[in-house]
């Protein structure tokens, strides 16, 4: 038997649309997932099946294959747990299939219970761009993917159990809808440091207000102790209130990362960074084997703030070698400092 379930992937700091089909033929027992799965989807056979006896219901014997499509983009994550266990359970016939305007995401625990995934804020709006109705997925991250609803009548269901989805479906225990949070930048001051707080320094002071009005740059240079950084971790709470697009853009890179808050919205309040100067390029502008924002992604809106800044290594190509000799001038030896 067969069926196919929609669900959702990450690709940088977009989500693309994922269909999950479950086949179960004859043969000897096997359990296989194909569709360019890493080693976090590869362990989700173990999950599923250990949580499916666990709810008290039957794997089905014989051979069973999980595709991921497409193919031939790459699967990361426990994301697909939550619709692979209903895959398969449609294909045995124990459930019937769900609606094809209707998406799952999220982790399944041994037990059955959902636990809350990373990346869900783009995941959601990717949904409601392909039109999606109904949006499953761990109560945790309810709140994170309503923000994705406006206008486009999807309904985002957050559940704390595999049975809870099971019986949202079959009519059994609907789920209430979550409602976005109420967009309230102008209350995130409150958040920040007063800028009241700093005395003297009129012409740093009178600098960091242009700087914010203007959204510019800004390099302190003075003694230690003179207020710099008292300054700096002060900039966010003069800065204007966050718009919508700037919100929805920053929350998207903090659900990607996993630091935005379980249980919250978008983000109203400018983020402020401070990378040490010890920090790798890569830990400062993104990227790696399994993409994550960099700091220069997560201070987005807000504030980098480079303290130190003559001890943060500089880039170079591994292939260009060391530095350059100056020339020498003729007639005269060139000695290294």
């Amino acid at each position: 038997m067969y069926a196919v379930l929609k669900s959702f992937g990450l690709h940088g700091l977009e989500g693309f649309g994922v269909a999950v089909e479950a086949d179960v033929s004859g043969g000897m027992d096997a359990f296989s997932i194909v569709g360019l799965p890493d080693s976090a989807v590869r362990e989700s056979a173990d999950r599923v099946r250990a949580a499916a006896r666990n709810l008290r219901y039957r794997w089905p014997s014989g051979r069973v294959t999980v595709n991921l499509a497409p193919a031939d983009v790459r699967k990361t994550g426990p994301v697909y747990d939550l619709p692979l266990l209903l895959a398969v359970l449609a294909s045995s016939g124990q459930i019937d299939p769900p609606q094809p305007d209707t998406a799952f995401l999220g982790e399944v625990a041994l037990d059955g219970a959902l636990r809350p995934v990373a990346g869900v804020l783009p995941m959601a709006l990717a949904a409601a761009e392909k039109g999606i109705r109904s949006l499953y997925l761990p109560a945790a991250n309810a709140a994170e993917a309503a923000e994705a609803c406006g206008g486009s009548g999807m309904q985002v269901y957050g559940a704390g159990t595999v049975y809870d989805v099971i019986h949202a479906l079959d009519g059994r225990a609907p789920l209430a809808p979550t409602q976005p949070l109420p967009f309230q930048p102008d209350q995130s001051w409150a958040a920040y440091p007063d800028f009241a707080d700093v005395l003297g320094q009129t012409v740093a002071r009178r600098a960091m207000v242009v700087a914010a009005a203007g959204g510019h740059n800004v390099l302190l240079i003075g003694a230690p102790g003179t207020g710099k950084s008292m300054l700096a971790k002060r900039l966010p709470g003069i800065l204007p209130p966050m718009t919508r697009e700037e919100s929805v853009e920053t929350a998207k890179i903090y659900s990607v990362a996993g630091l935005l808050p379980r249980g919250s919205g978008l983000m109203t309040a400018r983020p402020f960074r401070s990378p040490h100067h010890s920090a790798s390029p890569v830990s400062l502008a993104g990227g790696g084997s399994q993409f994550r924002p960099g700091e220069c992604s997560l201070a987005n809106a807000g504030v980098l703030f480079l303290d130190e800044l003559p001890e943060f290594r500089t880039a170079r190509s591994p292939s260009a070698g060391p530095p350059a000799a100056p020339p020498t001038p003729a007639g005269s030896s060139w000695w290294p400092p």
